[in-house]
């Protein structure tokens, strides 16, 4: 409960300039599975401090849990 908290103050800090019905959708992904949005960010981390670009660092690994994206989303 806690985890999710803090992940979605963090999240709405982070998404002021975001249009809100993309910002309600990323909330609905926390609500459903904060865990896999950790999970993503973690991914991405990765990739980023292995020299890849945040934006193609992102994309890649939505693309390989987006499955996992669309299921949640319905």
């Amino acid at each position: 409960m806690l985890k999710k908290f803090f992940l979605k103050q963090a999240l709405k800090s982070q998404m002021k300039n975001v249009p809100e019905k993309d910002r309600e959708k990323i909330m609905t992904i926390v609500d459903k599975n904060p865990d896999l949005l950790i999970k993503i960010a973690e991914e991405v981390q990765i990739k980023v401090k292995a020299g890849q670009e945040m934006i193609s660092a992102m994309t890649e690994v939505m693309k390989m849990h987006e499955a996992e994206l669309k299921e949640i989303s319905k």
